[in-house]
Parts: C-alpha cells; sequence; structure tokens
C-alpha cells in the first residue's frame, strides 16, 4: 500500500509540464495536511519534478535525464541571476541550449538569435520584441523593465522575459558558473544511476522464517537480502552466515543484523564503494528518504560502474584540481616525486598569505596523485592532519613532496612535506582508503 507521501508524488508525476502547484491546492485536492504536501513538494523538486521560483510559485518541470543536466531551465535562471519575471511565466519549464549576449548592432545579434536560447541583452526594447517572435527568451540586465507589448507577446509564446539588477558581465559569469557545475556533477556517478529502474528487488519480511530464506537461496542462488516491516521499510539485513544455526521455524526477524546500513540515490558511487569495502559489505539497500525499500546495489554493481566512469573523459575541474594546475611534476636527486608550483593571487587570504585551506587542497592532490601512481583504484582522504610551520606568501615558488609511509590493501598512509627555498614550510600526515575499480 502507497503512503500519503508517495501518492502526491505520483501525483506531481502526472501533471502537466508547466503546471502551477501549491501546498494548499494538494492538500485540499488529496486529503492530506499542508505539512505533507509540503514536505512531498520538497522532496519532489529534489527528484527535479517541479522548480521554485521567488514571486512565481512552484511549476511542474520536465525531469531532465542525465545526459541533459548541464541544461539549466528559464525556472533555474531567475533563481542564479535573483531575478523578476516580467513575461511567460507558461515557458518556466523549458530548457535553454545555450545563451547570447546581445552586446552588438541588432542586424548583427540577429544572426545568433534562434528559439531555445536566452539573450541576454539590456534596455533595448526593439530587441526584446524581435528575440521573442524568433523563439528566444529574453534576459534584461541591469534592474531595467520591458514593455507591456512585449510582456503580453511573452505570455502568448510563453517565452519568459527576465529582469535581473546585475550587469551583463556578472550575469553570464553567474550562469556560466552554474552550467559548468552541471558538468562537475554529470561526472559523478550516483547510486541511481546504477540502480535497475525495472526489477523489483528481492526481500524478506519480518515475519518471514529462515525456511523462507533457504527457499529464496534456491530460488535466486543470492545468500543476502534485506528485511522489511510492515511498512515497507528497510529494518535489516539477512545472511547465510546469519541464519547459522537457527531452525528453519525461527522467524528471520530474529536472525538479522539490525539497523544495516543504506544508501539513498543520490549517494555517490564512491560513498557507497567505501562503505562496501570498508565495512565488508557485498550488498547495500536502497532506500528512500522514508526508508522504504527501492532496490538494492551489489559491489560488483559498484565496481563494473567505476571502471566504465574511469574510461570517460573529464569534462569539469573541481577547485581542487584548478589549484594544482599550476603544479608541475618533477624528481629530486634521489628519484623522489615533487611537484613545484608558483602561489597565484587566487591562492592567498586577506592578508596575501596561502589560505591554509588552499594550502590543504594542493597537500591533498598531491598525495592522491601519488598514490594513483603506486595502484589502480579510486582513494579517498580519511584523516588529514596540518602542520603550518612558516607562513607562505604570494609569487612564493614551492615543492610539494609526497613520501609513502605505509600501504596496505585498504589503506595508505602518508608524509606530506612543503619546502620553501629549502626551508620545510608545511608538513601534514594523510590516511587515504582505497576504493579498487
Amino acid at each position: 500500500m502507497t503512503t500519503k507521501h508517495e501518492q502526491i508524488l505520483q501525483y506531481i508525476e502526472q501533471l502537466e509540464v508547466g503546471q502551477k502547484i501549491s501546498v494548499r491546492r494538494i492538500a485540499k485536492e488529496l486529503g492530506v495536511s499542508d505539512g505533507t504536501a509540503y514536505r512531498a513538494i520538497k522532496d519532489a523538486e529534489v527528484q527535479g519534478l517541479v522548480n521554485t521560483v521567488e514571486r512565481v510559485g512552484t511549476v511542474r518541470i520536465e525531469k531532465k535525464q542525465r545526459s541533459d543536466i548541464e541544461r539549466l531551465t528559464f525556472a533555474e535562471v531567475v533563481n542564479i541571476v535573483d531575478g523578476n519575471v516580467l513575461g511567460g511565466r507558461g515557458g518556466l519549464y523549458k530548457t535553454l541550449n545555450r545563451f547570447v549576449i546581445g552586446a552588438m548592432k541588432l542586424e548583427a545579434m540577429m544572426r545568433y538569435v534562434e528559439p531555445s536560447i536566452l539573450l541576454i541583452v539590456g534596455n533595448r526594447d526593439k530587441v526584446h520584441q524581435i528575440a521573442l517572435e524568433r523563439g528566444a527568451a529574453v534576459l534584461i540586465t541591469g534592474g531595467f523593465d520591458a514593455t507591456d507589448k512585449v510582456k503580453q507577446l511573452a505570455d502568448e509564446l510563453d517565452l519568459p522575459v527576465i529582469s535581473s539588477s546585475y550587469d551583463t558581465f556578472t550575469v553570464a559569469s553567474m550562469i556560466n558558473r552554474a552550467i559548468y557545475d552541471r558538468l562537475i556533477k554529470k561526472e559523478i556517478l550516483l547510486v541511481e544511476d546504477v540502480l535497475a529502474k525495472d526489477h523489483k528487488p528481492t526481500y524478506l519480511h519480518v515475519d518471514d522464517t529462515v525456511a523462507r530464506f533457504h527457499d529464496l537461496v534456491r530460488e535466486t542462488a543470492h545468500s543476502r537480502y534485506p528485511v522489511i516491516d510492515e511498512s515497507e521499510r528497510v529494518v535489516g539485513m539477512v545472511t547465510a552466515k546469519d541464519v547459522m544455526g537457527f531452525s528453519p521455524d525461527e522467524r528471520v526477524e530474529k536472525a538479522m543484523t539490525k539497523n544495516p546500513i543504506v544508501v539513498t540515490p543520490k549517494t555517490s558511487l564512491a560513498a557507497a564503494a567505501h562503505e562496501m569495502v570498508w565495512e565488508g559489505i557485498e550488498l547495500l539497500p536502497v532506500v528512500s528518504d522514508q526508508r522504504r525499500l527501492l532496490g538494492v546495489i551489489s559491489r560488483q554493481d559498484v565496481i563494473k560502474s567505476l571502471q566504465y566512469m574511469q574510461k570517460q573523459p573529464q569534462v569539469g575541474e573541481t577547485i581542487q584540481e584548478l589549484s594544482f594546475r599550476g603544479f608541475e611534476e618533477t624528481k629530486d636527486r634521489q628519484g623522489q616525486m615533487v611537484f613545484r608550483g608558483r602561489i597565484t593571487p587566487q591562492m592567498t587570504d586577506s592578508l596575501g598569505m596561502l589560505s591554509t585551506g588552499v594550502l590543504t587542497s594542493l597537500m591533498t592532490e598531491a598525495a592522491l596523485r601519488m598514490l594513483r601512481r603506486l595502484r589502480r583504484g579510486d582513494l579517498t582522504v580519511q584523516n588529514f592532519a596540518l602542520y603550518a610551520l612558516k607562513p607562505i606568501q604570494l609569487e612564493s615558488t614551492v615543492e610539494i613532496t609526497p613520501r609513502m609511509l605505509d600501504m596496505g590493501r585498504k589503506q595508505a598512509k602518508m608524509d606530506i612535506e612543503v619546502t620553501l627555498d629549502n626551508q620545510v614550510v608545511a608538513k601534514a600526515l594523510v590516511t587515504a582508503h582505497t576504493i579498487d575499480r
């Protein structure tokens, strides 16, 4: 039996794209409390079914596939630029293919204006109108308004006209940053990416007997199953080892491991892999926010997916990778790996000294790069102890030397040393756990 929360999500999913949603309307139509409706709408927003825009409300949008994650909806653009919707609210759910800055003469500008783009332009009424007629949405910078004729046309065509108080350069930078962040997210595999959508997981109920467990083993050839209660919430895991010594008539509840480790669809695959390796788990239940069973992932599923992603080209760079971009790898006289680079203004604090956060990122990246050379697989830093001995000022050229202290099958310990003019200015002890691919 589905819960009220799930009924609301199913109701929202069946709504027409572009339709407005409100807590009061859902509460009235489905006979639920305002609190239940509010929580379900927020969950729908997390799932990408709706988008909330200030001064407009919550709008049903088309859920984007993984391949389209870098494309923004106009509703998301409104939130990014802190904008005000002047017209065309019915088109907020639409996505933009790209944006164009209208900083040229009208004739030249129109060569780049086409359907599904966002034209970023200032207070130019004629440009606004022609852009809408060509199927483009309009973002007016500088906080300017649009004419009534433009607003009416936007409503008729369901093409948003947005006003933002920021200047053109700032607006373009904000949108570009949002798209770039999406590209980085696209590279990060989540549990939902490997979870079989059309495969119902095999599970046991708390009232099932050990004999039922043995029946499932013969039917599926598996030996691990999640255990659920009457509300379909995961309350345990049971394995062949757990049921040893129990008679066939005993309830599974007595043999199972209670409160097992679980993951959600939004858990990163790397985090799930770390849990599996570190805890010695072969199977993880995937649950909803209410801990209801959605599926299971095995260690084999995780390893195969990570191996696949390792072969894919990288698109976006994280802050840690950007900070390390100016460093080059060399060798010292003993053949030890050394990373040498200059401290740029972006790396410093308000006093012109290397920021502690950036220093930590540089040393962590050096450690991980050395570990990747020594063995195949991904790693995650578990502990980091930093000892900053002397300040490092702007434009200094430093050397980062990682040294291996101990490396086992699951764990590695390293000593990281930062030197400036042959003097040690910072040291760190790093412990990393490996995630085999």
